[in-house]
């Protein structure tokens, strides 16, 4: 064995001891999340898909697992406090455990970051600091503030109990559903993916295990290229909890030797994942919750056998939601678009819009502009938003408007 693969195997074996203990710390803790099989997701699949909802857990994500052994470790040896940088589900993690422990926590996040996470955090009982206005520089203020108080660091993912915390999904799983032949995760910093790996390799020999990153920030799949640890450009991304520039020196070793696969998803997979969990399993997810289903119906993983999709985190900005509803209505053909001209005098827009109304469609929107460049004076260009039951009604609205006079199309 070389020296790289015999390094890989003691950190996966470690994490998997750690694992096992860390089921102590976090027992009454956090939630014993459930498993559920999806019908809607199965038959997409070809095969039987259930889905960890970790979006039920404690914070809205998995992320409270590591911390809950991390600090719960440190907590018996009198620390003075823990200090974390996050915008995100981490920040919310760590502020739940050092409570439920009764330690100080304080948070460092960009001053940049959502209203709605910031409130959260402090809800948990953490000092919220905002600095920077990206990730970097509050990473930067956050292990000053440990040093200056004499603070535990919190990493999101490159520590090995963090990723034995995370593990622990595992060992539920197992107790809950038996065994699996295919486990699907999703990738960030790779915390998640390593703690599981490497808990799974254990208890379900055999098993596959994929990884599934946003296309906005392929850090793994670029540093499995290269053989060693990248830094790529990132971009917004509905699943912004996937967005890290580049892998954990532990979490890479532990990805390169024991993940199966990683593959990629896009903005448009994400979201039909996030608009089809909803809609089909009343399930709210954010956007890297989602990536396991969006690398499914994207066809960028087939699973094999009895697989398992872990569903990270339920953290959705609400507006994002928004947006995903009506882009996924669109699609299904459930809110139409048509933009057409008609004459700009008293009477000709009711006419339309009797039309639309005679096929039972409720009107969400009207776009009036008279300025239009393209169009003559006297004339009107019109845009109108519609809910519909289907693409069909959409077509007979169409040429019942143009054998009215009305010529619109789909815009």
């Amino acid at each position: 064995m070389r020296e790289d693969e015999v390094r890989a195997l003691e950190l996966a074996e470690e994490i998997y001891r750690r694992s096992s203990e860390a089921r102590r710390f976090i027992e009454g803790r956090a939630h014993y999340t459930p498993v559920d099989r999806s019908s809607t997701i199965s038959s997409i699949a070809g095969t039987d898909v259930y889905l960890k909802l970790e979006n039920l857990q404690k914070t809205g994500s998995f992320k409270v697992r590591g911390p809950l052994y991390k600090i719960g470790k440190l907590a018996r040896n009198g620390i003075k406090g823990v200090v974390a940088a996050s915008a995100g589900n981490h920040a919310q993690g760590v502020a739940y455990a050092a409570a439920s422990y009764g330690v100080k926590s304080v948070i460092v996040m960009p001053e940049t970051a959502p209203v709605a996470k910031v409130k959260a955090t402090k809800a948990y009982g953490a000092e919220v600091v905002l600095y920077g206005e990206v990730f970097d520089e509050s990473l930067r203020r956050a292990l000053e503030i440990a040093e200056e108080r004499g603070f535990e660091f919190i990493h999101p993912f490159d520590d090995l109990d963090i990723m034995a915390g995370n593990g622990t999904i595992v060992w539920e799983v197992s107790e809950q559903a038996g065994r699996f032949d295919t486990i699907i995760v999703p990738v960030g910093g790779g915390g998640l993916i390593s703690g599981i790996v490497s808990v799974a390799r254990k208890l379900m020999p055999g098993v596959r295990v994929i990884g599934v990153e946003s296309e906005a920030a392929p850090k793994f799949v670029e540093s499995l290229k290269e053989g060693k640890p990248v830094t790529v450009e990132a971009s917004h991304s509905l699943a912004d909890g996937l967005i890290a520039k580049s892998p954990g020196e532990l979490t890479f070793q532990i990805v390169t030797h024991f993940v199966d696969k990683v593959v990629t998803v896009d903005e448009h997979d994400v979201a039909r994942a996030m608009y089809l969990l909803l809609e089909r399993g009343k399930i709210l997810v954010e956007g890297a919750g989602a990536a396991g289903v969006a690398a499914i119906i994207s066809r960028e993983v087939k699973p094999r056998g009895r697989t398992l999709v872990v569903v990270s985190g339920g953290n959705a900005d609400l507006t994002s939601i928004e947006k995903v509803i009506l882009v996924g209505l669109a699609r299904e053909g459930r809110v139409a678009r048509i933009t057409g001209v008609v004459p700009d005098r008293p009477g000709q827009l009711m006419g339309v819009l009797d039309i639309i109304a005679r096929f039972r469609c409720n009107v969400v929107d009207i776009i009036h502009d008279r300025l239009h460049p393209r169009v003559s004076p006297g004339m009107a260009r019109v845009t109108i938003i519609f809910e519909t039951p289907d693409r069909e009604t959409v077509f007979r609205i169409l040429e019942e408007l143009r054998f009215r006079g009305y010529p619109f199309v789909v815009d």
